[in-house]
């Protein structure tokens, strides 16, 4: 790729606080530093399942060095981006630690997004490397990047995951791609390739941004949160702290690892304990109890779906579950799923609330009891600070402070609404606080639904619905779902003489290419959207209608 190209400049874009390094709270060691640590200290050790690949901890570093001096010798620089689409498959891993090493940024990206969320992070981000897997769960990744970069002359190199048959020009299989970063040894007398490890030096800094992550809630566009190896090294402390976490608690891995959540808990939290990393790629709660208790996995931390599902395959097979924790977020989390899911499964089943910005604000634990872990999402988390804002009866905004906050957003512009004067986070969520500190949400200020865990602009499905023709207005809002925790609702008024149909607005959606799970779940036709009297939509008005349209259809389904 053209070396003229624009590299970004990846630094935090807000004052990280100085106390928090002169406290101790900030460990100063790169992320990178875990991995080699317990590979030099139990090279044996089981790092990685996926399928039938199980890596040790020597062998994870082996695969990490050699990608690392592939990229290296393909010009990968410090601060330079990496951005990786792809599965939970070893891959990920191994791409995701030479990149911390060299000094570069993760970008990781969701497998569901597609060309209008990928174009976008592409050329925001502007990747010197993008990995991608040739196909997944039906999809070809290879001709949606050749239609996105085929135009540009200075675009990203593109490695391809578990490429299948030829690629087209430009593309390269990354398993030849880290093949070429090799040098045979001076003994190998040109007769064969040397499998000798290369010298790669871990050239991060505990300061350097090494996570750029785009997450959409609040607005139509992603927005780009910055996170530095102090941070997220603090985030995955804190939780083992908390919860007694030790080299015995093999993590089970659903959550995508390019999410938040997949990638602090099922990448990096291992490696910092010595544990195991039990990947799963595609989502089938039969299997996953299979892979669960073939492994003995016991820790775990994924979103209500997924406790969801195994309660009900658990149940079904009358079979205690080897798990020994479950931290549950990313959606409202009933409380009768928490005692019913700890009945179930014999699992410590915990509330957690966070965000891509904040990972883990707080959590219920064993010491305040079953009433906090089930009926609230828990107390705030080591030094985490909370304020409340706008309070009305007990209810207001969260505001959050903490050594696991981010480090703003790539587009600096967005801070200045983030922040407060003396750094706390507006979160956007409605909250309480009782007397002795549990923290419970009660609403979002920000206009998302949040669909297995992931969250969902309400305004960009809106934006491409009213270009429909049979749409006049259209608002979307989250309707609750037992299995998806929440779904999109689209609420419309058509246009004079029109009667759109659910799967028509899908098909029109489908093709924008956006996200599958972005489309809407229902639809409902409306005379008109309920207003206020300066023009705005009155939305808890249709969630509340949303609410009732969900109980009513969950009363008719189990009296069939």
């Amino acid at each position: 790729m053209s070396e003229t190209r624009r590299r970004p400049v990846i630094e935090a874009t807000r004052a990280a606080p100085a106390t928090y390094a002169e406290q101790g709270l900030w460990p100063n060691r790169t992320l990178g530093s875990y991995l080699e640590q317990t590979a030099h200290l139990a090279p044996n050790s089981l790092a990685v399942v996926d399928g039938a690949e199980r890596l040790s901890y020597d062998e994870l570093l082996l695969r990490t060095l050699r990608t690392a001096a592939a990229f290296r010798n393909a010009g990968l620089q410090r601060h330079d981006i990496v951005t990786v689409d792809l599965p939970n498959w070893w891959e990920s891993s191994v791409v995701f630690q030479a990149t911390i090493r060299l000094g570069a940024v993760v970008n990781p990206v969701i497998p569901i997004y597609r060309d209008r969320e990928i174009e976008f992070i592409l050329r925001q981000a502007s990747p010197k490397i993008v990995v991608i897997p040739h196909r997944f769960r039906g999809f070809d990744y290879v001709a949606m990047l050749e239609r996105l970069t085929l135009s540009h002359s200075n675009g990203p190199t593109v490695l391809v995951v578990r490429a299948e048959g030829e690629l087209p020009k430009g593309f390269i299989p990354f398993e030849s791609f880290v093949d070429s970063g090799l040098r045979p040894s001076a003994d190998d007398q040109g007769t064969a390739q040397s499998l000798k490890v290369p010298e790669v030096p871990d050239s991060a800094d505990p300061d350097d941004i090494t996570l750029l992550l785009y997450t959409s809630g609040t607005t139509a566009e992603p927005k780009g949160v910055l996170h530095n190896h102090r941070t997220l090294a603090y985030e995955n402390q804190s939780l083992i702290d908390l919860y007694g976490l030790q080299i015995s608690d093999t993590v089970f891995a659903a959550s995508p690892v390019t999410h938040i959540t997949g990638f602090l808990y099922g990448v990096l939290m291992p490696t910092m304990l010595g544990a195991t990393s039990v990947l799963t790629d595609v989502w089938i709660p039969s299997e996953a109890m299979q892979l669960i208790e073939r492994e003995t996995c016991q820790f775990t931390v994924a979103a209500s779906p997924f406790l969801q599902g195994l309660c009900d395959v658990y149940e079904q097979h009358s079979i205690p579950c080897s798990l020994r924790l479950f931290l549950c977020g990313g959606a409202d989390v009933p409380s009768e799923l928490v005692y019913h899911s700890r009945s179930i499964l014999g699992t410590e089943v915990f509330r957690v609330y966070g965000s891509s910005e904040f990972p883990t604000f707080s959590a219920g634990s064993p010491k305040e009891g079953i009433t906090v872990a089930a009926e609230s999402d828990g107390m705030p988390i080591g030094s985490a600070e909370c304020q409340l804002f706008n309070v009305t009866d007990g209810v207001g905004e969260l505001l959050v402070r903490g050594p696991e906050l981010f480090l703003g957003y790539f587009d600096r512009s967005l801070n200045a609404d983030a922040f407060t004067d003396d750094g706390f986070f507006r979160t956007g969520d409605l909250a309480s606080l009782d007397s002795s500190g549990a923290l419970t949400i009660k609403g979002r200020k920000k206009d998302i639904i949040v669909r297995n865990g992931e969250n969902l602009s309400a305004r960009e499905i809106e934006d491409l619905l009213y270009e429909h023709p049979s749409v006049k207005e259209v608002a979307i809002v989250a309707m609750p779902d037992p299995r998806t925790g929440e779904r999109a609702c689209a609420f419309v008024v058509p246009a004079p003489g029109e009667s759109p149909t659910l799967a028509e607005l899908c098909a029109y959606l489908e093709s924008a290419r956006i996200a599958r799970q972005k489309l809407p779940e229902w639809l409902e036709l409306i005379d008109a959207l309920p207003m206020t009297a300066t023009g705005k939509v009155q939305k808890f008005v249709l969630r509340d209608r949303a609410k009732t349209l969900a109980n009513v259809t969950s009363t008719m389904e189990e009296s069939t």
